[in-house]
């Protein structure tokens, strides 16, 4: 799936942005530092209708699985976390 945006942070605001985008159409790839968090997101979205959610198994194939150009949403906690999100991705 070739997605329309991605979301990296999955806490509490990250699961349900990215699952009220998914539920407006949107295709969503979500990423997040731990895995259970993805998988716990992805779980959620098959739960509430089969949303077009799809997670990352890490920074690289997050990546990969948007489309051109990139937009990604970054909900992680504000100062060095954001740093090195970024250089990750």
């Amino acid at each position: 799936m070739s997605c329309d945006i991605g979301l990296y942070g999955l806490a509490v605001m990250g699961q349900n942005f990215a699952l009220n985008m998914a539920s407006k159409g949107f295709k969503v790839c979500v990423g997040n530092r731990s895995p259970s968090k993805v998988e716990l997101t992805v779980n959620r979205a098959k739960e509430e209708g089969s949303l077009p959610l799809v997670g990352s198994s890490g920074p690289e194939d997050f990546v990969k699985q948007l489309s051109k150009p990139r937009k990604i949403v970054i909900l992680v906690m504000a100062g060095k976390p954001v740093d090195e999100t970024i250089a990750n991705l």
